[in-house]
Parts: structure tokens; sequence; C-alpha cells
């Protein structure tokens, strides 16, 4: 099930307390998305499914139209995530890697909706949590950014559930600038960022550089609760250099949210390589069954049986297997 906004807080509590993480996939492409709930299904695990500028641009999505882009995602993750098969597993749309000019209409677009119509009926198609890239932005933008997005939903009478970020990738977070950008925000909106996401020595990419620390975390958790009054839990991104103890020490630590990009596309990017090298043969037009190679099953069928081992393996590394029911249990509840 595709959960709201006030559903994804109550995940990401749950994640808190109970000491797990929810695996954040930057799926790139329509079967990406497939096999994440697949494996998700498979665990009874919630999912994250996380888009990024260059996807709601791309081909599979906007074609260069990112508000184009984020309806087709969000619509395709919904059909899937409220289908028989998928209904009961908590699924959170999440924009993540939104930068440039186009940075706010975007988010202010998945905040309030985008309307599609069929049949004579509106549906509006809503992110369940929504970020923005720091990479690019001083802390007094980023500051200014969150706030005006905060605004935008109270005059919008519509709840939004924020990750805030810091510039993960220029080095450990101080105290000073937790503060900054976190007592910004909470001073004037109180209890709407649900996730940190500091620098904690860790870098997007593979990561061959990283200073990581669990103690990190703890310290960050520690500032956040110091500064906002309550307990926030830290989205890890950069995570491929890390190793699977790594990854247990972080959660156990406080980590709710684990991003997971360039790994996923590599492993995808292979096995699509391999399929074509194993199929070379059968792609020439006189071969009989060429046409069976060259089909989109076929290909996307060899990546699910590489990929979807995968996903589960980082989901279990992370302590979400079995927490879908204990989720859907409560967001049901409310």
């Amino acid at each position: 099930m595709l959960l709201d906004p006030v559903q994804s807080r109550s995940a990401i509590q749950h994640a808190l307390e109970n000491r797990y993480a929810i695996l954040a996939v930057n799926a790139d492409s329509h079967a990406a998305l497939t096999d994440c709930l697949e494996a998700a299904f498979q665990l009874n695990a919630p999912i994250i499914i996380e888009t990024s500028l260059w996807q709601l641009e791309g081909h599979s999505f906007g074609s260069g139209d990112a508000i184009l882009g984020l309806s087709r995602y969000i619509a395709n993750v919904a059909l899937l995530a409220n289908s028989e098969r998928y209904k009961n597993i908590p699924v959170i749309f999440h924009t993540d890697h939104i930068k440039g000019e186009k940075t706010l209409t975007i988010l202010e677009a998945a905040i309030q909706g985008i309307r599609f119509s069929a049949h004579q009926k509106d549906i509006w198609l809503r992110a369940s949590t929504v970020s923005l890239d720091a990479s690019e932005l001083s802390h007094e933008q980023t500051i200014e950014h969150i706030l005006h997005l905060c605004a935008f939903a109270k005059q919008n009478n519509l709840p939004v559930t924020l990750e805030m970020e810091d510039a993960v990738d220029d080095g450990i977070t101080s105290a000073e600038v937790a503060a900054k950008l976190l007592g910004s925000v909470e001073s004037a909106f109180p209890d709407h960022i649900h996730l940190w996401a500091p620098g904690v020595g860790t870098q997007h990419g593979f990561g061959e550089n990283m200073h990581f620390s669990p103690k990190t975390i703890e310290a960050q958790v520690a500032l956040a609760k110091k500064i906002t009054g309550r307990e926030i839990g830290i989205a890890l991104h950069g995570s491929t250099g890390l190793s699977a103890e790594d990854l247990r020490n972080a959660v156990k630590a406080g980590v709710v949210k684990v991003n997971w990009s360039t790994e996923s596309l590599f492993i995808r990017s292979n096995a699509a390589k391999n399929y074509y090298e194993l199929m070379i043969e059968k792609l020439d037009k006189k071969h009989t069954q060429w046409k069976a190679a060259a089909m989109d099953n076929g290909v996307n069928k060899f990546v699910s049986e590489i990929y979807i081992p995968r996903v589960k393996e980082r989901i279990r590394i992370l302590s979400g297997e079995n927490k879908a029911t204990d989720i859907m249990k409560l967001v049901q509840s409310k």
C-alpha cells in the first residue's frame, strides 16, 4: 500500500523505536520498481522507492519533463503498491536528489499533488515524503527552501513529511550546523522534519574514501533530540561503500532509512550486459528464437533473477524483514 505523508511518519517512527531501517532504493526504471516491491513482498518488509531528477526527466518517465515524470512515477508506484499482490506491503514514495532551478516547482508538485484525470474522475498523485538535494546549496539556502516548502504545505492545508539534508559528501556535520539547520525549521514549523540526513563520513558513489563510524550516528541522533526535543531517525546517504557490519551498527545507532543507488544500478546494468552477451547468437535475425531473446521480458526476467536476491539481502542486513505486518496494523489503526 502506498503510504501518505502521515502514515509514512508512523512507519519511520516504528523503525526508530524498533531499531531497524527501511531500504530506500533509487529505482531507475519501471522494471526496477517491480523488482523492489517483489523483494519486499517476499520478505514481508516495508520499502521506500525514491526518485531523483534524472529519473523524472529520463526517457522512461518524463522524457525531459520533470512534472510529467513525477506523475508517471507516482502513478506507477501507486498502481503496484495498491495492487492485490502488494497491498499489504507498506510503500513510501520519496523524492531524492532534486536540485537546480526547478527544485521548488517539482517539490511543490510532489506535496500538493498532480491531478490525473481519467473516465471523468480526478486522482491526486502525491509523494509520501520529500527531501531536496543540499549539495549545491548554502546552509542559508537549504533553510530557506525547507521553510518555503513548509509554508507552502500550510497554505494549502496539506500534510508534509520532510527529510532535511546537509551536504552529505562534505564530511561530518558539526553540532553548530545541525543546530542551525534543524533549529531554524523546528522553531518555525515544529514536527515537520521526520528524517535527518547529516554528513556522517559516507560518500555517494562507491565510497572509496569513507570515514564512517556508528558513533557519529549516535551523536547526530542525540543532537537532533537536543535541538528539537524529539527523536528523529537518521537517513543514511552514500551506503554503497559500507560493509554489512557497518550497516547493522548504523541501524542500531539510529539509522532508519538507507539510500541505495550506486550498487543497485551497478547490479542491474551488469546483469543486463551479461544477458546480451549470453544472447548474442540468438539476437541474429536468422535465429529461430531471436524475438524471444529481443523482447523486453527476456532481459528484465534475467535481471530480476539476479537483482531481487540482492535487494532481499540488503533488507535483511537492515533488519527490515517481517516488519510490514506491524506497520500496516499501525497505520490502519489511525
